[in-house]
């Protein structure tokens, strides 16, 4: 079987020196894009380019692949050649107060309004209260007054008059005017009126009749008389007031012409003015002094007219790339603030503070998925932001309160802006499968690969990314030797010779690790020796736990044997995962054939040890002995499969192949070479698959031979179809090269078999028979004998029935 077996060359891609054309990755140019991405770049060149609603950014991938920092860069040069957005302001809103309303100017603008409204607010309290304490208005208002007390004396003097002509005084009393009867002109008491004949009293009983109807009339005249004087006053006040701050207001409408919204806003402030000018007058009125508090002066408020410039955009250069690392929902919305006073929560529209969605509007907005599905709130506003596109800022918290504070009802903003959420690719998965809105609003799907093709491109591009790696954090740069050796690490990270590793993230910390070594031994240069330190290195970090494991096999506590020849009975291998780390170690599988019905029964299963594809992988084994051998009688087999010395869950079906070649040697009664360990999966036509982790099994078998003693027979069984998988360690290869270890390829079992035994397989002949003294001739032979055994058997129970 010597064609099987692999030459050193076929066991690892090694990257030649010779394309490169630089003494050390500080004479090569900056990177510029993106490596082995194409995918994903022309994704994002689509998504940022459409304007349709709809139309978000989703990127997934694994972290380190370079997801963030691809997109913050294109983000950036993209955005630098964009219009500037406008700028935002709240106003407050003067009708209802309750209701701040937006303001959006040019960028630049806002900032400008702001200081004009600043400016015109200082103005209105410096003229406002000179406006009622000049003499002017006094004049006014004392003319007003002079005008309707002349109207009002007359009244009472009409009045007088016609009282007197009918006999009676005037005179005021505490519920208004009171009648007095005269003689002689004197007041008639009431002795003298008692003495009056019954016609005299009855006509100062009529007079006084007719005298109150005048009274009450006179006074209806004077009421009417004192509101006509307090409206005149209050017409007269607002024309001097609106004389005196219509000029300020004038002065800034031809600057905002063109925007209506500013003009509206003067306007109400105007009307707002006027409506308060009880309240603007000056007031000189003492206050009660409290104790522990320092009196402050009443003077009118005029904070209401000024200007919250919520988004200023005056310094941005383009559209804004805003990337939230915290998407709680105020981050993301903004909110209104409070302060306490005197015990009570009071806010106003100075408290608006903007979120993420305002200052990335008329831009982009770059968002962690996870994060923002931990934030409560957060997911759902963004989408219904998407969907109406404007930005509410509300305060959530307020439903969950026990008391309720005051608060305001900001008027929404337009939204314009580019979410892209970034996310691996389960959530993308979970989101598009369980949210019927997902596909709605992230219509873009950016996948970043993991791995890219082996090419002579990226090979150099690779070489540019790692001289840009070390100019950009000042490290030693490296040599072309540490060079290819980084690349041929990136190739062992995706355990294939033709792809390399896009997780730069590991790529780097390599890079960062090789360097401090190189800077270590004062070396100009990072070297391949300084890359395969750091490997190295990184790797005694994390084996604690297999060197345990081989500390374990090596004293016999692990039973694994390198020698000698066993029936039934081989060494699979097995992959460990811890975190970032992984490693290869034997396991040893025993079978065990015997008469019966039962199949072949995985005792891990029985012990629910196993996982549904490791069961798989042994059910699959019931196909292949049924295709293969029961196709003129029935089987009576029964089986165990064990892997010894296991007491954890097992998965994976890599080991399916191992436990058939168990199986035959159990039945062929033929001794297994237990120096050659076997992985891979197998199906029902005895065909060998491919399998994960292929370097650390070889690597870990090694280690296991290595400290038993290698004797050059000892070697691994791998699948034909993991040979462009291989990028083994070079003390395996430097095994193999000088025939101490040895590394075979098969696509079937028959080939594995002839391998592990030393015996033909055999190929099925004309007849159906196998050649004599193949294994597979043996294994029928076999079955055949137990079929007749239990046949027979089953005669003599039937007879005795009888």
């Amino acid at each position: 079987m010597d064609d099987l077996r692999l030459n050193p060359d076929a066991l690892r891609w090694r990257c030649d020196t010779n394309q490169f054309e630089f003494a050390s990755t500080g004479d090569l140019p900056p990177l510029e894009g993106t490596i082995g991405q194409e995918r994903a770049l022309a994704a994002i060149d689509f998504g940022i380019g459409i304007r349709d609603s709809g139309f978000n950014l989703f990127i997934l991938g694994q972290p380190g692949t370079g997801r963030t920092s691809t997109i913050k860069k294109i983000l950036t040069g993209h955005a630098g050649k964009q219009p500037v957005p406008d700028d935002w302001c709240y106003v407050h809103d003067l009708e209802d107060g309750a209701r701040p309303e937006y303001v959006r100017l040019p960028a630049g603008m806002g900032q400008e309004f702001k200081k004009d409204v600043d400016h015109l607010v200082e103005r209105l309290t410096e003229e406002i209260p000179k406006v009622f304490e000049s003499k002017e208005y006094e004049q006014q208002k004392q003319r007003i007054v002079a005008e309707y007390q002349k109207k009002h004396n007359d009244l009472f003097q009409t009045l007088e008059q016609a009282a007197n002509a009918k006999g009676f005084s005037l005179q005021p009393g505490a519920s208004g005017l009171v009648l007095v009867p005269i003689r002689d002109e004197k007041p008639l008491s009431q002795e003298d009126y008692e003495k009056l004949s019954h016609e005299q009293k009855a006509r100062i009983e009529k007079d006084s009749t007719v005298l109150h109807e005048r009274i009450k009339e006179v006074m209806q005249n004077v009421r009417r008389l004192e509101e006509e004087m307090r409206e005149k006053i209050a017409d007269m006040e607002k024309s001097v007031l609106l004389f005196a701050i219509g000029h300020l207001f004038e002065e800034l409408e031809p600057k905002y012409r063109e925007f209506e919204r500013v003009i509206e806003h003067f306007e109400k402030c105007k009307k707002d003015l006027v409506g308060r000018i009880e309240e603007l007058r000056a007031q000189k009125e003492p206050q009660i002094a409290i104790p522990g508090l320092t009196p402050q002066p009443q003077e009118p408020a005029f904070d209401r007219y000024q200007v919250n410039l919520l988004i200023d955009n005056s310094q941005c250069e383009g559209a804004p790339v805003v990337y939230e690392a915290n998407p709680t929902y105020f981050n993301l919305f903004g909110r209104i603030e409070h302060i306490i006073q005197m015990g009570n929560a009071t806010t106003n529209f100075h408290m608006i503070k903007a979120g993420a969605l305002h200052r990335a509007n008329g831009g982009y907005l770059i968002l962690d998925c996870r994060e923002v599905l931990l934030n409560i709130f957060s997911y759902e506003a963004l989408k219904r932001s998407i969907r109406n596109h404007e930005v509410k800022i509300e305060d959530m918290a307020e439903q969950y309160r026990l008391i309720a504070t005051v608060t305001l009802k900001p008027q929404p903003i337009p939204l314009d802006c580019k979410i892209v959420l970034i996310g691996t690719p389960l959530f993308y998965y979970l989101l598009f499968q369980l949210d019927p809105d997902f596909r709605k609003y992230f219509k873009v799907k950016v996948d970043f690969d993991q791995m890219m093709k082996n090419t002579w491109e990226n090979i150099q591009q690779y070489a540019l990314f790692i001289g840009s790696k070390c100019a950009e954090e000042s490290l030693r740069h490296f040599d072309p030797t540490a060079v290819a050796r980084t690349i041929e690490y990136a190739a062992r990270l995706t355990e294939e010779q033709q792809r390399f590793s896009a997780r730069f993230l590991d790529i780097t910390d390599l890079i960062r690790e090789a360097a401090f070594y190189a800077e270590r031994e004062a070396q100009e240069l990072v070297a391949a020796k300084h890359v395969e330190l750091a490997i190295e290195a990184r790797t005694y970090r994390s084996n604690k736990l297999e060197e345990r494991i081989q500390e374990e096999i090596e004293d016999g506590s692990l039973l694994i044997d390198t020698e000698g020849k066993v029936v039934g009975q081989l060494n699979g291998l097995s992959v460990y995962q811890l975190g970032d780390y992984s490693f290869g170690k034997p396991s040893r599988v025993t079978v065990r054939s015997f008469l019966g019905k039962g199949g072949v029964i995985n005792i891990e299963r029985e012990a629910k040890l196993s996982g549904p594809i490791h069961d798989k992988g042994v059910m699959i084994l019931g196909g292949f002995f049924g295709e293969r051998y029961a196709r003129d009688k029935p089987l009576a087999l029964s089986a165990t499969i064990c892997f010894e010395q296991s007491y954890g869950g097992i998965e994976g079906d890599s080991a399916s192949s191992t436990e058939l070649y168990g199986l035959l040697s159990s039945l062929a009664d033929l001794p297994i070479d237990q120096g050659v360990a076997v992985t891979g999966s197998v199906n029902q036509h005895g065909m060998v698959q491919p399998i994960g982790g292929v370097n650390e099994k070889i690597e870990g078998f090694y280690a296991v031979c290595k400290a038993k003693g290698l004797t050059g027979r000892q070697g691994v069984i791998i699948p034909d179809a993991n040979r462009k998988n291989l990028m083994l360690k070079s003390e395996v290869i430097n095994a193999v090269e000088n025939g101490q270890f040895q590394i075979w390829c098969v696509t079937s079992i028959d080939q594995g078999i002839e391998i592990l035994t030393g015996i033909p397989a055999g190929e099925r002949q004309e007849d159906g028979s196998w050649p004599a003294g193949s294994v597979n001739e043996r294994v029928d032979r076999r079955l055949l004998e137990m079929t007749e055994i239990v046949r027979s058997f089953q005669k003599e129970v039937d007879q005795t029935d009888d």
